[in-house]
């Protein structure tokens, strides 16, 4: 036996560790597949041995090559086992290596149940905390039900190493079984006031992930969050109950006025940049949970202003990303405080960090006003002459657009700049990817702005001339199909139509649905052209007319696209029946029309139209009379159905499927098969197939033939031709004579030092400075006015004086816009449709539960699992098989007295730190006696009193439940004594002096 263990001993001086693994592997980089393929054969071989330190190496050496990407879960038998090791570091390893490998779907996992929960026991407590480590990424909701119990014994364990594993491991709990929070929320609660600081802040962590998804639920705990804010030093700590706080500010907006103060304090004292920008996004979030306008507050927000400066100066990129975005947070509110740092905005354009630029391009979007627009369009517009990189310049093109055309236009009072800022975004020739948003821009301004409508069409009209068609990487060749369709709908607006009219029938390298546009609207143009002519009565413009178009429109005839050759050809066919008619009613039979053409202009003066050419030209001018409004973008879900249609009805008998047809029709979609027999019966006709295996000569003659078959097909893509070895051998060696051609890297941008639109902006500034000098005199008087009041009123009205004269200096706007939109017939334009549905992959979505609600009791349901529980000792059990109350408070306006009351007594608090030692072991030995006199029956239920009240009354006729109403006063009397009562109002008047506080305090 000694000899066999000492030659064990011996081998195991050549086995391989997980460090020659590793050198192994560097080693044979040339190899690797080969060398891992022996390594693992070596590793079966160790697992097959008896010895529980040669399986652990094993296993060590499979979690590093599952590290590299194999597979290991042929192992997992091997991996519980040196999981269940007696031995610290053979547990370890096993553990590290279930953490990688399984999963919580694995089969394995119920193998595992009683040795986890014997590890959790364990008097190591390094064997539970690895335990619990390895546990957390895999368990499962089986493991979750079983182990709920062990772990939360574990949290009322004397050591905190494990106190803190455990209160963590709870909240995977809490994922998989939601139903564990319920019993362990109380648990929970009390390691917010543990004495190790690692068990606080890891019981601040879980609470502050539970309340991701139902804060109210934690409002109760305020108090004591409360306290650890004003009194713990850990900023990791203070930032997750700096943003709990702000989750529960919008539900209790009491608690807001509270979280100001200790906020700027926290903003003035700290030195943590990360801390300081918790504080500055929980205070804005207070002050929109405390009210709109918020006129007692604007030092608050303009100290979270200069501190975000500092930020966003700091040379930190990452800090002025986060101060950039905290930024954007107060400029939805406070729009005024941050439109005073616009230039360090603009200057952050020009940061070398595109993240950073895009950001103060967000920024930009909230911080125009109708005084501002053009000013800041402007600075844009130069900053592209500048900017590097195509897809940073696509993102200043469309923000530009983006600010303009928010809140529909609200801020344009000049749609004449901003279709010539349109233009010339067009003109630049970035090879932008925004074609579409330009072009739909163009339509909606021409459609819903009619007052700058005869300037857009002959905008569109020069546009649609000197427009070069761009490279084919770029889109901005859309805004033709924008111009040409503008052109042709409001065609009555050109200043020369004639001219347009060739434009559109010239041909042009466009794609098919801009050629099919171009066709649509020539013909709409030639309806417009005719029936002016028709009111002049002039019949040479109209055969004119008809001839031009007779030219233009055989190119598009032979177009590659369908829907072009269908318009092209439609608009020809009517044309050419528009002049065989003007051609018989002139002559008759049509033989001499040129004669008779130059009779009439000579001698018989201006001919005049016929009444059958004026008819059809009326007919073809109503195709396309008619004004266009813009349709809601929800118009055609609002359609309603009508009555008696069902579209989850079938239109026809649906077909029977069966696995014969099924396979019937399988073969006979592709012909016959390889050896198929046919047998004719009286039934009718039964196929058998058989499959027959080909030779490798027929597959040969096969495979020659489809080659064959390939290349007669002139539809087929033939592949390029190989060349020969020698051949690129030759062309490897002569590699220095290869041309080497320049590859534009930046597009070149073509910008005009002096823009069209500059002349909006100098134009409106001169408006504004004119009405300034108007105005001089009553600016006078209202300053003086205002000197008045602010002795009487404060700051709040002087900021609120400079706001309305500066919303009252914004120019007016020169045009209306349109808003009117096309639905069915009584429909409603609403946002409800758009709401986005819960999300079913959110992991927190099962811990949307009410911890106020009652728990319901299913004991026929849970008999067997609460008395297995109960028969256990499991905390669980126990709390499943009584009918218990909630396990969390209902958070009331008490919760905010308590916090008052907390921070009333803070600053005497070493002082009567005796006293409340006292006090708390008399309420300790009065709520003792309290339960010995009290009955059970009346502490179980509180509507056994109501039950008693309501006897009382039908027997003594409605006397008796005056008397339960006072039992009930008096009992709640009982447990709050009148000095708690006091103490408790006067710390909640002397720290907060709410108006209208709750009359319970209980």
């Amino acid at each position: 036996m000694a000899l066999k263990k000492v030659k064990g001993n011996f081998e195991r001086m050549f086995d391989k560790n997980l460090t020659d693994l590793v050198r192994g592997i560097r080693n044979n980089k040339d190899n690797e597949a080969k060398y891992i393929a022996q390594c693992m054969e070596e590793i079966k071989q160790e697992l097959r041995q008896d010895n529980v330190n040669v399986k652990a190496n094993a296993v060590a050496k499979l979690t590093y090559l599952q590290m590299c990407g194999y597979d290991i879960s042929w192992a997992g038998f091997n991996i519980i086992e040196v999981m269940s090791s007696n031995r610290f570091t053979c547990k370890r390893i096993g553990y590290l290596a279930a953490s990688q490998c399984f999963h919580p779907d694995s089969e394995l996992l119920m193998l595992t149940t009683n040795m986890v929960r014997k590890d959790l026991s364990s008097t190591n407590q390094y064997d539970a905390g690895v335990t619990l480590s390895g546990l957390s990424c895999f368990i499962s909701t089986d493991l979750s039900r079983d182990l709920a119990n062990d772990i939360m014994t574990l949290m009322s364990s004397t050591r905190p190493y494990l106190r803190m594993k455990a209160v963590l491991m709870m909240y995977k709990v809490f994922l998989r079984y939601p139903e564990a929070l319920r019993p362990a929320f109380p648990k929970l609660k009390e390691k917010l006031e543990d004495p190790d600081p690692g068990v606080q802040s890891a019981a601040v962590n879980v609470i502050c992930e539970l309340a991701r998804k139902n804060p109210k639920n934690y409002l109760s705990l305020a108090p004591i969050f409360f306290k650890l804010m004003t009194t713990s030093t850990n900023n990791w700590m203070l930032i997750k109950i700096i943003k709990l706080f702000g989750a529960l500010t919008p539900l209790e907006p009491r608690l807001g006025k509270k979280l100001i103060e200790p906020l700027t304090n926290l903003i003035h004292s700290t030195s943590a940049m990360s801390l300081l920008y918790e504080c500055i996004n929980t205070v804005i979030a207070v002050l929109i949970s405390i009210s709109s306008g918020m006129p007692n507050h604007s030092a608050s927000i303009q100290l979270c202003v200069q501190k975000l400066r500092i930020l966003i100066e700091d040379s930190d990129q990452n800090l002025k990303y986060l101060g950039l975005l905290a930024m954007s947070k107060i400029l939805k509110t406070h729009p005024k405080s941050v439109q005073t740092h616009k230039d360090l905005i603009l200057a952050c354009l020009d940061d070398k960090d595109e993240s950073i630029r895009l950001r103060a391009l967000d920024l930009l979007y909230g911080m125009v006003s109708k005084k501002n627009l053009m000013e800041i369009v402007r600075r844009l517009l130069g900053h592209m002459e500048r900017a590097e990189g195509s897809a940073y310049r696509d993102e200043l093109l469309f923000k530009v657009i983006e600010i303009c055309s928010q809140g529909s236009y609200q801020y344009v009072t000049n749609f004449e700049w901003y279709l010539t800022v349109l233009v010339e975004l067009i003109q630049l020739e970035s090879g932008s990817k925004h074609g579409k948003v330009i072009a739909t821009q163009l339509l909606d301004v021409a459609i819903r702005v009619q007052a700058v409508r005869n300037f857009a069409v002959n905008e569109m009209s020069t546009l649609l001339a000197s427009y070069p068609i761009a490279a084919q990487n770029s889109t901005m060749h859309e805004v033709l199909y924008a111009a040409a369709w503008i052109v042709g709908e409001f065609g009555s607006c050109l200043d020369n139509p004639e001219q347009t009219l060739n434009i559109l029938l010239q041909p042009r390298q466009v794609p098919g649905h801009i050629q099919a546009v171009y066709v649509q609207n020539a013909t709409k143009l030639f309806a417009n052209l005719a029936h002016d002519c028709l009111e002049e009565d002039n019949l040479a413009d109209v055969r004119k007319y008809c001839d031009q178009l007779l030219d233009g429109l055989p190119v598009y005839l032979s177009s590659g696209d369908i829907e072009v050759q269908e318009r092209a050809s439609s608009a020809f066919m009517t044309v050419q029946m528009l002049k065989a008619r003007l051609a018989a009613t002139t002559t008759g039979d049509g033989t001499a029309a040129d004669i008779l053409d130059d009779v009439d202009v000579v001698v018989l003066g201006k001919p005049s139209i016929p009444p059958e050419v004026a008819a059809l030209i009326r007919e073809i001018r109503e195709l396309f009379v008619g004004d266009l409004n813009p349709v809601a973008p929800k118009a055609q879900r609002k359609v309603q159905l009508p009555e008696g249609l069902d579209l989850d009805e079938w239109i026809n008998t649906p077909p029977q499927v069966s696995s014969e047809s099924s396979d019937e029709e399988k073969f006979s979609l592709f012909g016959h098969g390889v050896g198929e027999d046919r047998e004719t019966t009286n039934g009718g006709e039964h196929r058998r197939y058989r499959q027959v295996e080909q030779t490798p000569e027929e597959m040969e003659r096969l495979r020659e033939a489809r080659i064959l078959e390939q290349t007669n097909n002139p539809n087929y893509l033939k592949p390029a031709k190989k060349k020969s070895s020698s051949q690129d051998y030759q062309n490897a060696e002569n590699y220095d004579e290869i041309p080497i051609a320049e590859i534009a890297l930046e597009v070149p941008l073509q910008i005009h030092s002096t823009k069209r639109s500059d002349k909006y902006l100098v134009e409106q500034q001169k408006s504004s400075s004119s009405s300034k000098a108007a105005g001089g005199a009553h600016s006078k008087k209202a300053s003086k006015k205002s000197k008045r009041h602010s002795k009487k009123s404060g700051s709040s009205k002087q900021q609120r004086y400079s706001e309305s004269d500066s919303d009252s200096d914004d120019p007016k706007p020169l045009h209306v816009v349109n808003t009117v939109v096309e639905l069915p017939e009584g429909a409603i334009l609403s946002d409800t449709e758009d709401k986005n549905a819960e999300d079913l992959d959110d992991p927190h979505r099962a811990l949307d539960i009410d911890l106020d609600a009652p728990i319901e009791d299913h004991r026929p349901a849970q008999r067997n699992s609460s008395s297995k529980a109960s028969r256990s000792g499991g905390l669980l059990g126990e709390h499943l098989s009584t009918k218990a109350a909630s396990a969390a408070a209902p958070p009331t306006s008490n919760d905010i007295v308590a916090i008052d009351a907390e921070e009333a007594g803070s600053k005497s608090r070493h002082r009567h730190k005796k006293d409340r030692k006292k006090s708390k072991k008399e309420d300790k030995k009065e709520d003792l006696l309290e339960v010995g006199q009290e009955d059970k029956k009346k502490r179980r239920k509180k509507t056994k009193m109501a039950g008693e009240g309501a006897e009382a009354a039908n027997n003594n006729g409605g006397g008796g439940e005056e008397e339960a109403r006072q039992k009930q006063k008096k009992n709640k009397k009982e447990k709050l004594s009148k000095s708690e009562q006091k103490k408790l109002m006067s710390g909640y008047e002397e720290a907060l002096g709410i108006s209208t506080p709750s009359k319970e305090v209980i």
